[in-house]
């Protein structure tokens, strides 16, 4: 078996098995997400119970083995997701800072927010939405 549909695989089901525990957190702990919800947003508690429905729905569309176009619809999905959950990201990490202890700290919230353009990109790759860059490019014949 070539090497490049295993790691897309495992990405995938670390990705999926990512949002799965996420979704799940969201749900069932809701509150240290509610805190971090940026003032302009509106009613952090729902935001944040649908932000779980959605990474389970999504997660689930993304594991699935029946549909590549499932997939690759929750790929989308979940790269737009993670586009938009930033600003919470950003807004932790100024509450954090704000505080006398700094919370996680830079440590930790400064890597979490580099990481976030790598998440969109890997919903992408993982889901089969893209091969960019690591699609072997076509090879004109000699001519």
């Amino acid at each position: 078996m070539e090497r490049g549909p295993l790691i897309r695989g495992l990405a995938r089901w670390f990705l999926g098995t990512a949002y799965l525990a996420a979704g799940a957190l969201h749900l069932a702990k809701p509150a240290p997400f509610v805190k971090i919800v940026p003032e302009w947003v509106p009613s952090p508690e729902t935001v944040v119970a649908l932000t779980g429905i959605a990474e389970l729905l999504g997660a689930a569309a993304l594991l699935q083995i029946w549909s590549k176009d499932l997939r690759q619809a929750a790929a989308w999905g979940l790269a737009l997701y993670a586009l938009c959950v930033w600003p919470a990201n950003f807004h932790h990490m100024v509450l954090d800072m704000a505080r006398a202890d700094h919370g996680l700290g830079l440590g930790y919230h400064v890597p979490r927010l580099l990481a976030q353009p790598l998440i969109v990109w890997l919903a992408l790759w993982a889901g089969e939405a893209t091969d960019w860059p690591l699609a072997r490019r076509a090879r004109s014949p000699a001519g």
